[in-house]
């Protein structure tokens, strides 16, 4: 038998546009697969001299799934470089923001995205196993789906007057206080959304992980590293220190305006997305033997890093994920089981938020007068660890803006995923569409959004030029790499 390249192309079900190649050796087995990101944006490059000022609002237009991740990180590190301690309400709402539009998001990816290849079944016919098939077998609960993310959405956009693209976080705080009101009506929307909340791991933990605990337990399974913000070791999404958790569960606590002396950043040349790295002094591998400098971030990591989570019910549901898969846990497909305690977590803590009688304080902003400084902003978007890094001059210009995304972060464990899932699967030269979709799904697991991923390191933008003649074959290939 020759040598075979299998192609997935495009990826289905993930933010933004990949591909994965799979090479098959002489025996029709495994040898290597890769998981490329296909496009280039550049965004870090085109904000270069622009006013920083600006950045909580370009930012947000990297992707219309997570725009308020890029809005607040990015309003974060505009705080740092200006040198200013934002009022206690602004914080507040902030944090109350945010919560309401992970809970969208978080119940985004798991019934819309990855929900399908559960509630429908991994190999059943892709005519059914999308949108519709899940509408199909779930329609009570897919029709809560749509409901409870418009109301979280609409929770936002009562915050900051856009769901999408928002412009209320700003250097120095926050535009628009919250009236009493707005407050009030607020409530019962936030209730309602953690009893679905509840409602919906309850239904997931009974009916759809325990048909598949078997392929959650094996698919794609990998060891590594995990990191996440902790504050005072709680999960949290908007404040606190990054941990950086090993195999092992030890780990290392630091703060993220020192990013750059724990996290080095590797580039291929076969994708668009940089690969950062844990700084240990072993350098970067992704060898599935002997990894290097291999962590995980997003909902899994989280969960895993944390010691504990402040609001009661997610805490429950930490205990018994705990008591059934240790920590750190490090099957891939757990993310989605993650995902839902988390979604509990939102919702709670946006009822919290929402019932603190500070939040409405009109104390929301504070001026603020440009530098030459550099700043750091943290968040914790759906997919993991977003940070935003920006330096400017003494008339507050950008001189150089760094973005490290969470799906930048986990780009060597998908790659490990993918290769550990398909070596698992296809055998002799054996496979169908059935197995193609199992292994697209050891990448939906980690929530992949390659809009806001792909990105560059040194400047550098690698390109290929293929050229085909009239009978389509491939004449020549011009790299810049």
């Amino acid at each position: 038998m020759m040598t075979k390249t299998l192609t997935i192309d495009p990826v289905t079900r993930i933010e933004g546009h990949a591909k994965v190649s799979i090479y098959l050796d002489d025996t029709g087995n495994v040898s290597d697969t890769r998981y490329h990101a296909t496009q280039m944006r550049g965004f870090e490059k085109f904000c270069v001299g622009r006013p920083v000022e600006e950045m909580p609002r370009i930012t947000p237009r990297i992707c219309g799934v997570c725009p308020w991740a890029h809005h607040l990180a990015s309003a974060k590190a505009c705080d740092a470089v200006f040198g200013v301690e934002i009022p206690e309400v602004a914080k507040l709402i902030r944090e109350l923001t945010y919560s309401a539009y992970l809970t969208a998001d978080l119940v985004l990816q798991f019934y819309l995205l990855s929900g399908p290849d559960f509630i429908v079944g991994p190999t059943e016919d892709i005519t059914k196993r999308n949108v519709k098939g899940v509408i199909a077998a779930v329609p009570d609960y897919a029709t809560r789906v749509v409901k409870i993310r418009h109301s979280a959405q609409m929770m936002a956009k009562t915050f900051s007057g856009k769901a999408i693209h928002p412009v209320a976080a700003v250097p120095g705080g926050w535009t628009k206080p919250l009236t009493e009101e707005d407050r009030q009506k607020l409530i019962p929307v936030a209730e309602e959304c953690l009893t679905f909340a509840k409602d919906s791991i309850a239904f997931v933990k009974e009916n759809i992980f325990p048909k598949y605990l078997d392929t959650v337990k094996t698919l794609g399974v990998i060891e590594t590293g995990f990191m996440g913000t902790v504050l005072d070791g709680n999960l949290n999404h908007y404040d606190g220190k990054l941990r950086l958790m090993k195999p092992d569960g030890s780990f290392t606590d630091f703060d993220v305006q020192d990013y750059q002396n724990y996290i080095g950043e590797h580039m291929e040349d076969w994708s668009y997305s940089s690969f950062p790295y844990y700084k240990n002094g072993d350098g970067f591998s992704m060898d599935l033997d002997n990894p290097k400098g291999i962590y995980r971030v997003g909902s899994l990591a989280r969960i895993n890093v944390c010691d504990k989570i402040a609001t009661p019910l997610a805490q429950a549901e930490l205990d018994e994920f705990r008591g059934l898969f240790g920590r750190p846990a490090q099957q891939p497909l757990l993310y989605h089981w993650a995902r839902l305690i988390e979604t509990v977590y939102t919702a709670e803590r946006t009822v919290e938020l929402l019932n603190d009688d500070r939040i409405t304080s009109q104390d929301t902003w504070k001026t603020v007068e440009p530098r030459a400084a550099q700043g750091v902003g943290l968040i914790e978007a759906s997919r993991g660890t977003l940070i935003h890094d920006y330096t400017t001059d003494e008339n507050g210009i950008l001189t150089d803006v760094n973005l490290i995304v969470a799906t930048n972060h986990n780009q060597g464990p998908i790659n490990m995923s993918v290769k550990t899932a398909a070596m698992q699967l296809i055998k002799d030269g054996n496979y169908d569409a059935g197995i193609m979709n199992q292994i697209e799904m050891a990448i939906r697991c980690y929530d992949p959004c390659m809009s806001c991923a792909v990105h560059s390191v040194g400047g550098g933008i690698a390109t290929e030029l293929r050229i085909i003649s009239h009978k389509g074959e491939l004449i020549d290939t011009i790299k810049n790499f």
